[in-house]
């Protein structure tokens, strides 16, 4: 028992990059098939070519909520005039947060955990992200299942959500209701249904008189009745909906695919899953753009009705810049697992940058593509565009498909706008698996390096397993309260955090020296705005955002279903697990480390030995002197030159 609980503390608390032989060089490239020949590391393995790596990192920042937060947001902030608190908080938070994680993953190359051993007190950080990104993967392949459940039953006509058909109840309308309540007068004692003010005895119902009754839409009965079979709230947990459950199946076993052979299978797949979204996005804004009443959905969307009076409103500043800071998926681990298969010298400023822009590119442009269509759909009921915009589930598995039903050909367009959704998810979903799978990797260099296709479809079976709850009839009410809970404070915690212990523990001026290794040296009026954003700009952004949001807490419901006081303390809990080991872990690496108190604190707080470009060949300047251990897996180096790797560390 003691040596496997040995094995699993040195996930966290030990330098797992070290081992005490190396074997050939050549010989180990042939024996895993997810090192290249032009790789430059032959341990981790580097990206086949720049394309792979940026849309991967498109791709994983390029998600669902780019389609369905995104242009409510806007909508719902002043529309065009929200670009302007959006445009400023991706230049102060956004994209300095994103340069961060890269260049601290491709320096190295190591994982969120790994990383850390530039400043060990702070690397229960990187377990914390690592977590996170475990948690969201459970329930963000469930939107993975409805999307696929939504695209499989979009091959019918007409689709079973166009109409009231016979799964629907007795207040499934695709029309208003009303009644007229008038016991004044002896003909209309009783409550009558009038529709469009039709006459009842050569007479129209007093407007004052006139009752609406709530009704619901086809497609809303569709999701609630159907698609999730859901039950009254997270007390009545349900069977398994089963056909939730064979699309949730096949969800992971399309990530394990893609993610077999690590990033050397999953950057062939991203050619086709990063790129179709975009043409899905065109087809659906050229379709839309010809329909009546799309004129009206652009306008509500980012046109003449912007107001610019909203940015007055310190929400409107909150929501741009908690959107930023979701959509570019920092803090998760991922971008740092990504960044961490680079080449040395890869131009990493230039790659955030064109990943950011294109991110928030992305996010306008598919405003356009679904409020032209929204507008469209308030026109055909004959209602304002405020009355069907919506956010989240709503938008893309009640509005959008309600909107998609009333178009010709309207399964066509179904057909491609779910599988659309299917392929943004599965980018965004490689990425969080690869962050465990590299987390292990690095973890267990010697034990896990043969062995990355049993690592993948292994954290894909057990998250499939962890995952079964979401797909009951009490399903969506876990969905939603781990969205809420688990990727919310935590991430703002850990980026907080991350800012922190980089420029203010290992050193501001040092990261920068780091990073001037891999991209050459620039000007110091190059690094005056990244030094403002990452020492001042950027954490007091994240800390203003983090105490408005425990000030503004509300506890988690579904429309009107509000959660038991047991599942809001669950959600609490999340919170909890994912961040008890940044102090657990910081108490641990002081407990180990030699010395008095003070020579144990400037020890943890110092890099460990041996920290700074994985290859020797890179380790250049003030990483060449003093070290105990160096690398011989470099094709730089001759076969004949054999180092021992110490596995003694002694700051820890």
């Amino acid at each position: 028992m003691w040596k496997y609980w040995s094995s699993f503390t040195d996930v966290i608390f030990t330098n797992p990059a070290a081992t005490d032989t190396v074997k050939d060089d050549h010989e180990k490239q042939q024996q895993d098939s997810y090192v290249g020949s032009n790789d430059e590391n032959i341990d981790r393995g580097n990206w086949t070519n720049k394309r792979e790596y940026m849309l991967s990192m498109i791709g994983y920042a390029v998600g669902l909520g780019n389609v369905w937060r995104f242009p409510y947001l806007a909508y719902k902030n002043g529309g065009g005039a929200f670009l302007i608190p959006y445009v400023i908080m991706l230049a102060v938070a956004g994209i300095p947060l994103f340069f961060l994680e890269s260049s601290f993953g491709q320096f190295c190359s190591q994982g969120p955990v790994n990383v850390w051993r530039a400043l060990p007190i702070f690397q229960g950080v990187g377990v914390a992200m690592v977590l996170v990104s475990t948690l969201v993967g459970i329930y963000y392949n469930v939107i993975i299942a409805y999307s696929l459940y939504y695209m499989f039953a979009s091959f019918q006509s007409p689709l079973p959500w166009s109409d009231c058909f016979y799964w629907s109840n007795s207040n499934c309308s695709l029309t208003p209701r009303e009644v007229c309540n008038n016991t004044l007068a002896a003909n209309w004692s009783e409550p009558v249904i009038v529709a469009n003010m039709t006459l009842w005895e050569n007479e129209t119902c007093p407007k004052e008189n006139i009752i609406s009754i709530p009704v619901q839409s086809p497609s809303e009965q569709y999701w609630d009745l159907v698609a999730l079979q859901r039950s009254s709230g997270l007390d009545e947990t349900g069977p398994v909906v089963w056909h939730l459950a064979l699309c949730l199946l096949l969800g992971w076993l399309l990530i394990a695919a893609a993610l077999y052979k690590g990033i050397k299978s999953s950057g062939k797949v991203v050619y086709f899953t990063a790129t179709f979204p975009y043409v899905v996005l065109l087809i659906l804004l050229i379709r839309g753009v010809t329909l009546e009443g799309a004129r009206d959905g652009i306008e509500f969307y980012i046109g003449s009705q912007s107001n610019l009076t909203k940015l007055s409103e310190a929400e409107v500043w909150r929501d741009a810049a908690t959107q930023i800071f979701y959509s570019l998926s920092v803090a998760w681990g991922g971008v740092t697992a990504l960044s961490s298969y680079n080449k040395f010298h890869n131009n990493v400023f230039k790659d955030a940058l064109t990943v950011c822009l294109t991110n928030c590119g992305t996010s306008v442009f598919a405003g356009f593509a679904i409020f032209s269509i929204l507008g469209h759909m308030a026109h055909v009921y004959g209602k304002p565009v405020s009355e069907v915009a919506q956010a989240g589930f709503g938008l893309a598995f009640i509005a959008y498909p309600d909107a998609l039903s009333k178009l010709p050909i309207s399964p066509l367009w179904s057909i491609l706008f779910f599988f659309m959704l299917l392929t943004l998810g599965l980018d965004s979903q490689f990425a969080g698996i690869e962050v465990i799978s590299t987390c292990l990797q690095d973890a267990f260099p010697e034990r896990f390096k043969s062995k990355r296709s049993i690592i993948s479809v292994g954290t894909c079976a057990i998250l499939f397993l962890l995952g079964l709850p979401c797909v009951t009839q009490a399903g969506i009410y876990w969905v939603t309260l781990m969205d809420q809970f688990c990727a919310g404070f935590v991430l703002l915690i850990a980026a907080l955090l991350e800012l922190v212990g980089v420029f203010y523990f290992y050193g501001g001026n040092r990261f920068i020296k780091d990073i001037e290794m891999m991209i050459g040296t620039r000007s110091s009026l190059f690094w005056l705005w990244w030094r403002a954003c990452w020492f001042f700009i950027t954490p007091a952004v994240i800390t203003v955002i983090l105490v408005w949001s425990l000030l503004t807490f509300r506890p988690p419901s579904y429309g009107t279903v509000q959660y038991p006081a047991w599942g809001v303390a669950l959600g609490w809990c999340m919170i909890a697990f994912c961040l008890i080991w940044i102090p657990l872990v910081a108490i641990w690496k002081i407990l180990c480390a030699q010395g008095n108190p003070w020579q144990r604190m400037c020890a943890v707080c110092s890099p460990v030995e041996g920290w700074g470009p994985y290859l020797e060949v890179h380790r250049g300047g003030r990483y060449t002197d003093g070290q105990r251990y160096y690398r011989k897996n470099s094709l730089h180096l001759p076969d004949n030159n054999v180092y021992h790797i110490s596995n003694h560390l002694t700051r820890l």
